[in-house]
């Protein structure tokens, strides 16, 4: 049987709301035909806002449930919508809520932890006000680029992982990030040194990672590529002197080779070309060293504000002995074990654990403990290698900790558990397993650690309920 195609349609739609990754979400539901009803269509537009009106084309439209279409043009603006904003691909990228004011992003945000809260029969109502920023721009301190095959080097189009968009600008790089961008942009053109292309895996260069510390002000750039630097070794010459002529501040230049994994910060053989292999770094005072798959956070002035929060949350007592679950480099271990009898630290990532030892030394910080485990396992151990905690801080990736993981947390029985989340949907999942287990929820304090972005992070107080007499 021939397959019958139905046209492409252009649509006038409404944005009713912001889905979970960022998208602008309408529902047509086109006119009934004869004996039947209207069909429907979910659409999920970029770069749009609730109450935006768009018109948007969709190819065989009326055959399909669901389709994910840029708009072709803003026909009535959203009230919540941010004017200012030119619309230029190569300086948006990155940023899905950019065009929403940003007042209307905290909104959207503080509502989003509520919603996943509720759901899963929380009381929202020790959701706190989200802390925004008072500049929410070039806050990142780190940015990775990706070199595409057709000679652009920037981030991947939303919705469309293929596509390298050539960046410009950014509304959340730092200027000096911009700029290293175009230096060594216009030095690959130069050279015509091919960016990589994963489908025939070929090509040199693969990503730019840039890492700059906004207290010592250090900078680190570091190249991904497939082969070793002696394959260019006067082209990387000049971007040497040209790096170090504008960059006063350049402490680290790094050449990383990658060819057998598509991990972005995956090593196979380093070469450092300038500088020390790390940057110096700051955070609440402490002093971090940070390498290029260094996990820290990226957004300095609300990482600080989050340690804060989670200080107050735990009121450390001096004789207290406390537990950091995925604890990374230590960003939450330094500060807590500044105040506190004993803490231990638990990571699967064995460089992230030299790092946190490495820095507790360099804070002369002498009362800490971090094992190389996974967290199930490492909380198993724990009464065997370094004994019991009074309280446990849990730091983990946006995927959650999963019930096992919270469960155990259940069974281990502290007091006080502190959770830092970096999705409230894997938060809502994971805070119900420790309900059986007599937790509950006291305190949320939503932080917008990503501003322009669909990411929010939060600082969460659970504790046991104080036994009835």
């Amino acid at each position: 049987m021939k397959r019958v195609e139905t046209p492409t349609e252009v649509l006038q739609v409404e944005i009713e709301r912001i889905n979970d990754k960022g998208f602008g979400y309408a529902h047509y539901v086109h006119p009934p035909k004869q004996g039947s009803q209207g069909k429907h269509l979910h659409l999920n537009i970029p770069y749009t806002v609730p109450g935006d009106v768009v018109e948007v084309t969709v190819p065989n439209a009326s055959g399909r449930k669901k389709a994910t279409r840029d708009y072709d043009a803003l026909i009535k603006p959203s009230p919540m919508r941010n004017l200012t904003i030119p619309h230029d691909d190569r300086v948006i990228s990155g940023t899905p809520l950019i065009y929403m004011n940003y007042q209307e992003q905290l909104k959207y945000k503080e509502n989003l932890v509520k919603q996943f809260l509720t759901d899963k029969g929380f009381d929202s109502s020790v959701v706190s006000p989200i802390v925004g920023m008072e500049n929410p721009n070039r806050y990142r301190n780190k940015m990775e680029l990706t070199f595409g095959s057709n000679n652009t080097l920037g981030m991947h189009q939303q919705g469309n992982y293929r596509n390298v968009i050539d960046m410009k600008d950014s509304y959340i790089a730092p200027e000096t990030m911009i700029d290293v961008k175009q230096i060594i942009q216009s030095w690959q053109l130069r050279h015509h040194i091919p960016g990589y292309e994963k489908e025939s895996r070929t090509g040199v260069l693969r990503h730019l990672l840039m890492r700059q510390s906004f207290t010592t002000n250090e900078l680190m750039i570091v190249i991904y590529a497939t082969v070793s630097p002696d394959a260019y070794t006067d082209a990387i010459g000049e971007l040497k002197q040209l790096l170090l002529e504008r960059f006063s501040q350049l402490a680290s230049l790094q050449w990383i080779v990658n060819v057998t994994s598509f991990e972005r910060l995956h090593a196979d053989n380093k070469y450092l070309l300038h500088g020390r292999e790390y940057i110096m770094d700051q955070l609440n005072g402490f002093d971090y060293r940070i390498w290029p798959d260094t996990f820290f956070q990226a957004n300095p002035v609300q990482a600080e504000k989050m340690v804060q929060i989670a200080m107050e949350m735990a009121n450390v007592q001096a004789d207290m002995r406390i537990l950091d679950l995925y604890c990374g480099v230590g960003t939450f271990s330094l500060p807590l074990a500044k105040t506190c009898s004993e803490l231990a630290g638990i990571e699967i990532v064995e460089s992230s654990i030299v790092s946190a030892r490495r820095n507790a030394s360099d804070n002369a910080i002498g009362n800490t403990t971090f094992f190389v485990n996974d967290a199930k396992n490492g909380l198993r151990t724990l009464n065997e290698d370094w004994g019991m905690p009074d309280m446990l801080l849990i730091n983990p990736p946006r995927s959650g900790a999963g019930g096992k993981v919270m469960r155990a947390i259940g069974r281990l029985g502290t007091e006080k558990v502190i959770y830092v989340s970096c999705s409230p949907k894997s938060l809502a999942d994971d805070l119900v397993s420790l309900l059986p287990f007599g937790y509950r929820l006291k305190q949320v304090v939503p932080v917008d650690q990503f501003p322009h972005t669909n990411h929010v992070e939060c600082v969460v107080l659970m504790s046991k309920d104080a036994p009835t007499e």
